[in-house]
């Protein structure tokens, strides 16, 4: 295979918006893992990638080739000794957090983009450890309502911004279609993809990233910095074709 290793974005890459790896995804994923160590990097938590990723791989799946990095890179975890081990987590402070969902609130506020008093689908915000993620119709809006939030990106550029003049201490990126994610400065996928490089002692230039927001602006696009190859989908079922096409050479 042309690549020592892939690292895959998740939502609109592996699977739909905050929905599992489908069975016939698993089923090639599973393949890849017998051939080279795979990672998979979301703005989602730990607890939810496993769901989606690790616990829908067939029996006997290579599963120590597989890493996972939630919360944007702030954490990367192996599968040894048949259990989940964190090699890193970059952990939010409660202080850090507070000032995060005051700034948010702030934020917010003065675009008048969300009323944090109406109903919403889950929560709006929500501490994630290494992050606290802002989602527009709450984390478990269904796709067909996150879609029309926000169809020309004029909200989510105008909420990033203002996020960014609240929080400036901080790093502030679009997660999806109406999520934000609030981290650490400097702890974003580019961080990730180094921290993930090192631990497993492949360079960068020798894997591949695929992601469906590498588009500039995109919260895949700060990896093209680190000089790694990309390729680009948008929407699962091109990253299955993909798949399938690196398992051939």
């Amino acid at each position: 295979m042309k690549y020592r290793s892939v690292i895959f974005d998740l939502d609109e890459t592996l699977a739909e918006s905050k929905q599992p790896m489908s069975e016939k995804m698993a089923g090639v994923f599973a393949l890849l893992l017998s051939r080279v160590p795979v990672a998979v990097i979301s703005g989602g938590k730990f607890s939810i990638m496993l769901a989606h990723v690790a616990n829908r791989l067939p029996e006997g799946t290579a599963t120590d080739n597989l890493y996972i990095l939630p919360t944007c890179g702030a954490a990367l975890y192996e599968y040894k000794n048949e259990s989940w081990h964190a090699v890193y987590e970059e952990t939010l402070s409660d202080i850090d957090m507070e000032v995060i969902e005051r700034g948010i609130e702030r934020a917010v506020t003065k675009t008048e983009l969300i009323d944090l008093r109406t109903p919403s689908h889950g929560e709006r915000i929500e501490r994630r450890g290494s992050q606290v993620t802002l989602s527009a119709l709450g984390q478990t809006a269904p796709l067909s309502e996150k879609v029309l939030w926000d169809p020309e990106r004029t909200k989510r550029t105008l909420l990033h911004a203002t996020l960014s003049e609240e929080l400036p201490q901080f790093s502030v990126k679009t997660g999806g279609t109406t999520s934000f994610d609030i981290t650490k400065p400097g702890i974003d996928k580019a961080y990730g993809v180094t921290k993930f490089s090192e631990h497993v002692g492949i360079p960068v230039s020798e894997m591949l990233y695929v992601g469906d927001a590498l588009f500039p602006g995109g919260n895949d696009a700060v990896v093209i910095e680190t000089g790694i190859s990309t390729y680009a989908v948008t929407r699962p079922d091109e990253t299955y074709s993909l798949i399938e096409e690196l398992l051939t050479t």
